[in-house]
């Protein structure tokens, strides 16, 4: 029955996608097949062979050395501020991203993160179909994050049409930095985690191609990496660690006024219908958690936290998630991780358009205009991981 479900799931996304697509006759169902295929068969040996469980293993325990690292920082500057064994959320999840922002600063230094995100896109675009920019840019959102990945296609930003930078901010809004996957682990299971990452990287490719099918000329496919001024090694750590901790502030931030804004909302709704604004949200998203192969008792309880990360952000929602995780089936639990393991929220099309806009303020206008767009698709984007993870759960 399981499997009926994932494919009915399956050819929900496809067919939502479709709805909103620019130009049905251009899709092209090879390379979304051979994406399909390339998704179930990572995420099984990820999460149902030993191989995968080594890979996994080898991953959570990079980044745990590199969480204890971190937090010999932070112990440093706010020890004793909190009790024993109750450290903040803000100590404890949220500051290690200075760290890990200052590694990825390193790596972009010694020219190994350009190389790697090349590569890697390289080989994705002979798979998916789409150009080496488009590529390398779903690669480089993964790695450098959001809003950073526009600096370094900097140069093509004027010049890009409006499908080709709808693909360039579709694979922005689908996928999540490599800076904050260590503060993701704090609250999912890390196998969870790199599953989603690998599964939304293809995800993004497969609903964008359906969305917005186009093919590129070879002598449009020109890839040119934008490098800033060459800095010494110690401004380039000052800079990354301001900017990780910016992140966390700016993190930290919209926790605390969504966070309160929901228990406020949830208050007034209670108040006023005897049941809260979450439990609305859940009934509405319950159909969507039962085609990505949810348990029917669970779905409006799942629905609500999926709502919850959509109109919040996936730290929100996982929040929720962490305090009912015992009460869910485990296979739940898997879904529902894979699922919020994304940006796809309402505050990223302003992160987004921001970015592109104080890059060339005329694409920042473009984004803008089809923020809602970006925000359906990487919607889609999260629903097709789930429902891949079904099938493998």
């Amino acid at each position: 029955m399981k499997y009926v479900i994932s494919i009915i799931g399956l050819l929900f996304v496809f067919g939502l996608a479709l709805l909103a697509s620019k130009d049905r006759k251009r899709v092209r169902v090879k390379p979304i097949i051979i994406m399909v295929v390339i998704q179930i068969l990572l995420s099984w040996i990820l999460l149902n062979t030993e191989i995968g469980l080594i890979i996994i293993r080898a991953i959570s325990t990079v980044f745990s050395k590199l969480l204890e690292y971190a937090n010999e920082g932070v112990s440093f500057v706010f020890g004793g501020l909190a009790n024993k064994g109750e450290a903040p959320f803000f100590l404890n999840v949220l500051l290690p991203i200075v760290f890990i922002s200052v590694l990825i600063g390193i790596f972009q230094y010694l020219k190994i993160l350009p190389l790697i995100m090349k590569g890697i896109g390289l080989v994705l675009s002979k798979v998916n179909g789409m150009g080496k920019l488009e590529s390398y840019n779903a690669v480089a959102s993964m790695m450098v994050g959001q809003s950073e990945v526009f600096i370094t296609v900097k140069k093509q930003l004027g010049q890009l049409p409006e499908h080709r930078l709808y693909t360039l901010c579709a694979s922005a809004m689908s996928t999540v930095s490599m800076s904050i996957v260590g503060a993701y682990m704090n609250m999912l299971q890390p196998k969870f985690v790199v599953t989603a990452l690998v599964l939304n990287l293809f995800g993004g490719f497969i609903v964008t191609s359906i969305i917005n099918p186009y093919r590129v000329e070879p002598n449009e496919d020109i890839l040119e990496i934008h490098e800033e001024a060459k800095q010494s090694f110690f401004e380039m750590l000052g800079e990354y660690i301001l900017d990780g901790f910016k992140v966390a502030i700016i993190v930290g931030a919209m926790l605390i006024g969504f966070v309160a804004l929901m228990a406020a909302i949830n208050n007034l709704f209670q108040l006023l219908f005897s049941i809260s604004f979450q439990q609305i949200l859940g009934y509405i998203f319950a159909p969507v958690a039962f085609i990505m192969g949810i348990t029917p008792s669970e779905t409006v309880r799942v629905g609500g936290i999926m709502a919850t990360k959509l109109v919040t952000n996936e730290f929100v929602a996982m929040m929720d998630l962490s305090k009912a995780v015992k009460s869910f089936d485990p296979r739940t639990v898997g879904i529902l991780s894979v699922f919020l393991v994304s940006f796809a929220n309402f505050a990223s099309i302003g992160i987004i358009a921001g970015a592109v806009k104080g890059l060339n303020e005329k694409q920042g206008n473009v984004v803008a205009r089809f923020g809602l767009k970006l925000l359906y698709g990487a919607t889609l984007v999260s629903v097709l991981s789930g429902v891949i993870v079904s099938i493998v759960l």
